[in-house]
């Protein structure tokens, strides 16, 4: 049994990690070198620890998390693709690794070139005309596409009011829509799990600034009749945006700009194997066609007539700085390190895999699982647990189950249209062998729920943390720990 007490517990006093030797020049007082209000008044509080001990905690802690690199994770619209070593390995290149931002441009011409080939190569792949890697997350990229529409609006000397949202949007787009300071207008779905086109004609009107979409959708549809969706939005002089969290299912087989979108952006930690992070740092960059160009955030790449990398300002209409730097450097390396490895026809190997390993699983549960929407699945599918709930299992449970089994669990409880939503990806990283053994465990589940319901209701069972009073969790957080009191 792996030792669970945190790190303070395992402390002994007088250990230590590192025995350096005695000084051998005169000591100087912190006091005579530092601001008094600037020291502690008492030494910190750490623990007294070996080197062996702290490996051996941080190692077993790192165990009790699950992750990509140790077992099938199908976080349904979030892509959590198998990130290749190589990207880390070149990106941790000292010419990479070590550079800082306020070097002179002609000392990081070689990190210039990466950002702008980059920036190329989305280009190519969305069909769009200008690009810009700043944004440092998919929701700051949705952000900047609401202000590029705003700026364009206001440019032309209209004030609209209003942004169009399918009813399965994530959670990020009205959120980005008020925040730009426009009112969300959400447009339902139709019976096949698209864009009810009649409904959204109805609500298109001049006030309409534009109209947020993913494609496929999230419910891992292709929107089908997007091109008669863009006509529509195009005709009342509103944008189109690309939520472009889902394009496992389109690069290399599909350009967004052919589709008739305006504004794109791309998460890069998600189609392109860069990691997550933990919440960051991530990566969404925004890409336009050519009338949006003048709106882009500064300052922007340019490459001039010698070959030779800078940075501008001088765009006539630009919405302004996003943050202080040009995005996540370490990041850009590694999803361009993961371009240029597959190439052309590896991108579309990707997406093709993609699309073969979602409809594969959704084939074997279809069965035992009620699944609403099956024509037209790409790389993502939803399963409604709704047949489990009326035997007293929720989607939770059934969840939390696949948690005993060495699984992560997929997306719950959304889309909100399909009651007890999971939201299953595959990727295109995973073999056969390992879709067959969750197809094994979801069935054993739903034998399980047949059979003996209390034993998935109760899970976890096996994990580090079994299960939560959530609610209690999030009202009394307990983030710090604090020494028993043994007075």
């Amino acid at each position: 049994m792996s030792d669970s007490r945190v790190i303070f517990e395992k402390s002994v006093k007088g250990r230590m990690g590192v025995a350096l030797p005695k000084s051998d020049v005169p000591e100087i007082s912190l006091a005579d070198s530092i601001s008094p209000e600037l020291l502690r008044k008492s030494p910190a509080k750490l623990p007294e620890v070996s080197e062996p001990q702290v490996v051996r905690h941080y190692v077993n802690l790192s165990i009790k998390n699950h992750h990509v690199d140790k077992d099938f994770y199908p976080l349904g619209s979030c892509t959590m693709k198998y990130n290749p070593k190589i990207n880390d390995a070149l990106a941790s290149l000292s010419g990479f690794a070590n550079i800082h931002p306020h070097q002179p441009v002609e000392n990081v011409q070689g990190a210039l070139h990466i950002m702008f080939e980059l920036e190329q190569m989305l280009l190519k792949i969305t069909g769009m005309s200008e690009a810009t890697l700043q944004p440092s997350a998919g929701s700051q990229g949705e952000f900047a596409g609401i202000l590029i529409m705003k700026k364009y609006h206001e440019k032309n000397g209209e004030k609209r009011k209003y942004i169009i949202i399918p009813e399965t949007a994530h959670g990020t787009n009205p959120a980005s829509v008020s925040l730009g300071g426009f009112t969300p207008r959400e447009v339902k779905s139709d019976n096949r799990g698209r864009v009810d086109l009649e409904d959204l004609k109805s609500k298109l009107d001049h006030e309409v600034a534009g109209m947020m979409l993913t494609q496929p959708n999230t419910l891992g549809l292709f929107e089908d009749q997007i091109e008669e969706i863009s006509e529509a939005v195009h005709n009342v002089g509103a944008l189109m945006y690309m939520d472009g969290a889902n394009m496992n299912a389109v690069v290399g087989l599909c350009k967004p700009a052919d589709m008739g979108f305006d504004i794109i952006h791309i998460n890069l930690h998600k189609t392109f194997s860069t990691p997550h992070g933990g919440g960051g740092p991530g990566s969404g960059p925004i890409a336009v066609v050519e009338k949006l160009a003048p709106f882009l955030p500064i300052p922007k790449l340019i490459k001039d007539e010698n070959g030779k990398y800078n940075w501008t300002s001088e765009i006539s209409d630009s919405i302004g700085r996003l943050h202080t730097f040009f995005g996540n450097f370490g990041i850009l390396v590694r999803a361009y390190v993961y371009i240029r490895m597959l190439g052309d026809d590896g991108l579309k190997s990707m997406t093709r895999n993609a699309i073969i390993n979602a409809n594969y699983l959704k084939n074997k549960l279809k069965d035992a699982y009620n699944i609403p929407f099956t024509e037209g699945t790409l790389h993502e599918f939803v399963v409604s647990g709704d047949t489990q709930k009326a035997k007293g299992v929720k989607a939770l449970d059934i969840a939390k189950a696949l948690l005993d089994y060495g699984f992560h669990a997929p997306t719950i409880y959304f889309p909100n249209n399909v009651p007890e939503a999971m939201m299953i990806e595959p990727t295109e990283s995973e073999t056969k062998a390992t879709l067959d053994r969750f197809v094994e465990v979801m069935l054993e589940i739903n034998d399980n729920i047949n059979v003996n319901p209390d034993l998935i209701r109760e899970a976890p069972i096996t994990t580090p943390v079994t299960r939560l009073d959530e609610t209690k969790a999030n009202r009394e957080l307990d983030l710090r720990w604090t020494p028993c009191n043994t007075e």
